[in-house]
């Protein structure tokens, strides 16, 4: 995972949606037996936001633009079932989302917007990543051995994670949806 440069008092975050217990810490075992070194530091989610960079004075106007985005969308269902990949081009398999979607991309796309508006490397596709950076057999077992998994909960938060200065995604502020 590429990680933007952090340098005095900034913070480093990220803006997700958590996958609740108990599927989330079924994924998190699951990474971590796929030999994926993050599996302890990265609890699984859906990315809305990857990695930013804050100057301590800019945390205010992200929180109230992050209560407005949430107060404007309403709570819906996430439907994560099945494996995909991004390989060749990135080293990650990953559970799909398969109901959920559309709520997913009008969220990441307000939530990158106002004073988080910032340009992507690749378009928005919501997932969790069961496996990053490992061998190619890992990733193929993570593929084959996840097939199967299928979870369904009610999405009503988005969440703020920091990057401790251990390496570790903590949820730090959530903000709940419709308001």
């Amino acid at each position: 995972m590429r990680l933007p440069e952090r340098t005095g008092d900034q913070r480093r975050v990220g803006v997700a949606i958590e996958v609740p217990q108990p599927y989330g810490g079924r994924l998190q075992t699951a990474r971590a037996g796929f030999g994926d070194p993050l599996a302890d530091a990265i609890p699984p989610h859906v990315t809305l936001l990857g990695p930013t960079v804050l100057e301590p004075d800019e945390v205010a106007e992200v929180y109230a633009h992050l209560e407005d985005v949430a107060a404007r969308h309403a709570p819906f269902r996430l439907h994560l079932r099945g494996t995909g990949s991004f390989r060749p081009v990135s080293a990650v398999v990953f559970v799909q989302v398969v109901e959920g979607i559309a709520e997913c991309e009008q969220l990441e796309r307000a939530v990158r917007s106002g004073p988080l508006e910032q340009d992507v490397r690749f378009n928005y596709h919501p997932h969790v990543t069961i496996a990053h950076d490992v061998a190619e057999d890992a990733l193929d077992r993570a593929f084959e051995e996840m097939a199967g998994f299928e979870a369904v909960f009610a999405v009503d938060t988005v969440q703020v994670y920091e990057h401790g200065d251990d390496g570790v995604w903590r949820p730090v502020a959530p903000f709940r949806l419709g308001g």
